[in-house]
């Protein structure tokens, strides 16, 4: 899927509209329109990157930066003293529908293991 036609890209540059949690220059959060769990919020780096397997060196420090806002959101959310869960589904079987690399928080209830 091209930069073009992806729906994440189209959401960051607010041609598709959301209910936007938190935004900087590096990444948005959203709330995802099929929550799995109280709080679900999906976090978006502004950089079109397909998947995990197509990140670089070049991009260790925006995943970092990702992670830790999603504990700085985790916070802001509430969910953090009891624990919540930061999800990457990577390829098709890995479950990814989505080819724009980005990442679930989940959390105001038990999360169970395996996670299916």
């Amino acid at each position: 899927m091209s930069k073009e036609d992806c729906i994440f890209c189209k959401i960051i540059n607010k041609e598709i509209p959301s209910k936007i949690i938190y935004e900087d220059d590096r990444v948005l959060a959203i709330e995802d329109i099929n929550p799995v769990a109280p709080v679900h919020i999906l976090l978006l780096p502004k950089e079109h990157i397909a998947s995990l397997d197509d990140a670089s060196e070049n991009s260790i420090e925006l995943l970092g930066y990702i992670q830790l806002m999603a504990a700085r959101l985790a916070r802001d959310m509430k969910i953090a003293d009891h624990g919540y869960r930061l999800v990457n589904n990577c390829g098709e079987w890995g479950g990814q529908t989505v080819f724009h690399i980005h990442y679930h928080l989940l959390g105001g209830k038990e999360m169970g293991w395996p996670p299916f």
